[in-house]
């Protein structure tokens, strides 16, 4: 049996919705358990398939896990193991988050090149020339990852990119090393500082979390550690392109409107009148909304490159051409190809996208790309004329929870099926 979504397109979303916590937060809050040898209790912890993966993770290296509700609680005083296999690694992307966490407690790690969205090369390299400059022993072997601790001590670690990924894994492993390790130009990102705070429930001490320079001081005894996820600034964003689209009235619960300010300040300058709370922001779109102006996707506090197809998809619909220019994944504009299969008018040239608004989107059958891509083809969905079924939806339920029970709550018609 394969699960899609159908969807009526053409109704007005109303209503409100909360947004879950998030995703790129959850994903290294769960592998940085690891160190403590202790519980952890962590709030706020949505049900996505990156959730239960790296719960599986955490399983076969030996954690106890229960969930209660949206609560999900991680003994690691039992881990025993420090490999995981190349099944679970390929599952999704941050699974490479484990190498850092697994390094600093058990002084040794094997794992498989990571798996997760196609969006173009990901290299790790950053990952594992700051773990050796940290005096760890990587070793490359057959698409295995092999480090031992070896000597590891704290030093300046310079990132020749703002890598969230690369950041996070040092922080982790850097607890492990005698004396202080600096990160420059670490990545500013959110999740940066909802794992920082976590670490310092736990015991760390780490400053810098949300600047470009970490200081992490390691070799601090860890301890029980209870914490709650911040929200998912991608989701609230997902749900501000679709009012966009759909010519909404939404309100978002549960939000930190600072993490989404780019993408507010965007959909203000199309037209759209949104204002914010301190836990809320609500958005209506009574008309077609203007083009909008051109998007370049950057690091933190820049647009994010994971708001960038659902902004697209709205665009679609606008008065006028938007031009976006992706400089984080070349394979970012997956999803324009079934965007026109519904009527969309996109020209893309290497890492530049032309969009020429049309008045209406067409129902069609469509399959998800990727996870970003996924939703961006939803929001299209609601908004066009007639049936779509979107197919290959397991790429979007890695990142939204029920995503159509949200739409739903909204007035949109979608439903999950089998076939």
């Amino acid at each position: 049996m394969m699960s899609y979504f159908a969807v009526n397109g053409g109704t007005q979303l109303s209503g409100s919705v909360r947004v879950n916590g998030a995703k790129n937060s959850v994903l290294p809050i769960l592998a940085a358990t690891i160190l403590n040898a202790g519980e952890n209790i962590i709030h706020n912890c949505t049900e996505l398939r990156d959730v239960q993966s790296a719960v599986r993770i955490l399983s076969h290296l030996g954690c106890g896990i229960k969930r209660q509700g949206k609560t999900l609680i991680v003994d690691s005083s039992t881990v025993s193991r420090c490999d995981v296999p190349e099944a679970l690694m390929r599952e999704m992307r941050s699974s490479v988050i484990f190498l850092g966490p697994i390094l600093a407690r058990c002084g040794q790690v094997r794992l498989s090149t990571p798996g997760g969205c196609e969006l173009g090369p990901r290299p790790i390299d950053l990952h594992l020339s700051a773990l050796k400059k940290l005096g760890a022993e990587v070793t490359l072997d057959g698409g295995e990852i092999i480090c031992r601790a070896g000597s590891m001590r704290g030093r300046d670690i310079v990132l020749s990119f703002p890598s969230v990924g690369a950041t996070e894994n040092i922080m982790l492993a850097a607890t492990a090393c005698a004396g202080q390790t600096r990160i420059i130009n670490a990545a500013r990102e959110p999740e940066i500082e909802d794992l920082q705070q976590f670490l310092r429930t736990a015991g760390a001490c780490i400053s810098g979390g949300g600047k470009s320079e970490i200081v992490i001081e390691g070799g601090r005894s860890f301890g029980r550690v209870e914490h709650t996820v911040m929200p998912d600034r991608i989701e609230a964003a997902t749900y501000l392109c679709a009012a966009a689209a759909c010519r909404g009235h939404i309100e978002l619960n549960s939000v930190c409107p600072q993490h989404i300010a780019t993408v507010i300040s965007i959909l203000s300058d199309a037209g759209c009148d949104i204002k914010t709370a301190q836990n809320r922001v609500t958005i209506r779109s009574a008309d077609r909304i203007s083009a909008l102006p051109p998007v370049q996707t950057m690091p933190y506090p820049g647009f994010p490159t994971d708001a960038q197809s659902q902004l697209m998809a709205a665009a679609c619909l606008a008065e006028g051409t938007t031009v976006f220019c992706e400089n984080i994944f070349e394979n970012r504009f997956r999803q324009s190809g079934e965007l026109v299969r519904m009527g969309a008018r996109i020209k893309i040239s290497g890492k530049t996208a032309i969009v020429d608004g049309v008045r209406e989107l067409t129902g069609a059958s469509v399959r998800c790309t990727d996870l970003r891509g996924g939703a961006a083809l939803v929001i299209a969905a609601l908004a066009a004329k007639g049936e779509s079924r979107i197919y290959d939806i397991e790429h979007i339920d890695r990142g939204y929870e029920k995503i159509e029970q949200a739409y739903m709550s909204l007035g949109g018609n979608i439903l999950r099926k089998e076939e």
